[in-house]
């Protein structure tokens, strides 16, 4: 998770997703290259996996919803700073030999969408062809989704489950959000319950406790100051009908 003022806070996500990398990468070369971390939305796995792409030195593409086949190859073109071909065969060898040249792994965030244009031979083929660790963040069903593809599925080396963010991460958040307020451990542990291991929500509630206490003139608050004060959880509220 990013700070405000750009550090990585060393979330367990953020370690998991680092030794999923580095199994990769320190892998005998007889062993498949291509790991895959995933997770719940909300759960902290793109920013773990930023840190990840800037320790390493690697290619990081976000994929979209939109993206056709040739717009995934022209992104991983530009991240790469190479000026993208014509054609989905040209990009494709471009890629490779940039990546064989380099050795630098690839990360592909948002793998659900891929899968859902069924494009996911064009990451096999740049795996195949270049034979550099690649690192795929999808969703939670991102394993079961992938078994259609058996030639694909068959070269992960390892599948890495995120994990819920839990009291200590949200410790280590309440560094980068909540920096002018003490937050007692009984709100903190309500907070993280609520939450339902939601790095997003953790940090949207202890934003909200940060400039409630404020407003209040506190400067340390737990769960009796708080009050009920509603925790936020990311359900709309239900509508109050007029009497």
């Amino acid at each position: 998770m990013a700070g405000s003022n750009g550090t990585i806070a060393p979330l367990q996500n953020v370690a998991l997703c680092i030794k999923a990398l580095e199994r990769a990468i320190k892998r005998p070369q007889y062993l498949p290259g291509m790991v895959c971390f995933y997770g719940p939305s909300g759960w902290g796995k793109t920013f773990a996996a930023c840190f990840t792409a800037n320790k390493y030195k690697a290619f990081y593409v976000e994929c979209r919803s939109t993206w056709t086949r040739k717009a995934i190859l022209k992104a991983i073109c530009k991240e790469m700073g190479i000026a993208a071909a014509r054609t989905i065969y040209d990009m494709t060898d471009q890629i490779i030999e940039h990546l064989r040249m380099t050795g630098q792994p690839l990360l592909i965030d948002e793998m659900d969408h891929i899968v859902e244009k069924q494009a996911v031979n064009i990451i096999r083929d740049l795996y195949d062809g270049s034979g550099v660790p690649i690192l795929l963040i999808g969703e939670e069903r991102i394993p079961v989704k992938l078994k259609k593809w058996e030639r694909f599925h068959g070269r992960i080396l390892d599948w890495v489950p995120a994990q819920p963010a839990d009291i200590e991460d949200a410790r280590v958040l309440m560094q980068f959000y909540c920096k002018k307020v003490q937050v007692g451990d009984d709100l903190l542990d309500r907070i993280v319950s609520m939450a339902r291991g939601s790095v997003r929500r953790i940090v949207v509630n202890l934003a909200r406790v940060e400039e409630e206490a404020l407003g209040m003139g506190v400067k340390k608050i737990g769960l009796k100051e708080w009050g009920k004060r509603p925790i936020w959880t990311g359900e709309a509220p239900a509508r109050r009908l007029a009497a």
